[in-house]
């Protein structure tokens, strides 16, 4: 599994919520970051700049309107507590071992698997020495669910809780190529890392429905998390 297209991804991401606390991390690459961002203004610019890296050969008939659409999904994404938000974009054609150090892009109509990455920042009121209480308990609540695949994780930056789940939906006939009924098995895996300086706990989450590809999607966000930061790294 490949980039389907080169992508641009910034090492810092912070809250837009200019209360809350910022954190850092690397986005693989293939991950095309949404215009997530505080004001219309940021908001706009970031759009324009992400529909002309996702549609490389596109011109302004398909980034103008694009831009209003992914301005317009990144304001509701803010106002849900979204703080970061991005669109991985792989191709599946080709994958014959091909070495890191000659990495080759496809055409999408080749096959793409898709999947969508959010983080959000939420408040759990711990201090910052409670850090591994908070995951205890975010284990406990979780592993409560027998749907759910929780278990403990040992990152980097400190404890962290996964926590996996499978959902199926069904598809009507007005939103399948088919014209019929179809049945859709989607798989999340959603990680949960309490700030070591407290109040408040970052949540990962990951969702596709290339369930076919979920190893090499699971492994992208395995090494993403080995960087995440809640101090500078240039400090």
């Amino acid at each position: 599994m490949a980039p389907a297209a080169e992508s641009m991804n910034p090492l810092y991401a912070s809250a837009i919520q200019g209360n809350l606390p910022p954190l850092w991390f690397l986005v693989p690459e293939g991950f095309f970051t949404l215009p997530v961002a505080a004001t219309a203004e940021e908001r706009a610019e970031r759009a324009r700049s992400f529909v002309q890296e996702l549609y490389s050969r596109g011109d302004e008939t398909i980034w103008e309107p694009a831009a209003l659409y992914y301005t317009a999904i990144a304001e509701f994404m803010g106002e849900t507590g979204v703080s970061y938000a991005a669109m991985g974009l792989f191709s599946t054609a080709g994958e014959a071992d091909i070495p890191e150090s000659n990495m080759i892009r496809y055409e999408p109509t080749e096959g793409v698997a898709q999947c969508s990455f959010t983080v959000g920042i939420v408040a759990t009121g711990h201090a910052g020495a409670d850090a591994d209480v908070v995951a205890q308990g975010i284990l406990a609540t979780l592993a409560d669910d027998p749907y759910n695949d929780a278990v403990w994780l040992d990152l980097p930056c400190g404890p962290a809780v996964s926590c996996v789940t499978i959902r199926e939906c069904t598809l009507t006939p007005e939103l399948t190529a088919s014209g019929e009924k179809t049945t859709l098995l989607t798989r999340q895996i959603q990680v949960h890392v309490p700030f070591p300086t407290g109040p408040h706990t970052a949540v990962f989450t990951l969702y596709t429905a290339s369930l076919d590809h979920w190893t090499e999607i699971y492994r992208l966000l395995s090494a993403l998390l080995q960087t995440v930061s809640f101090v500078d790294p240039a400090e």
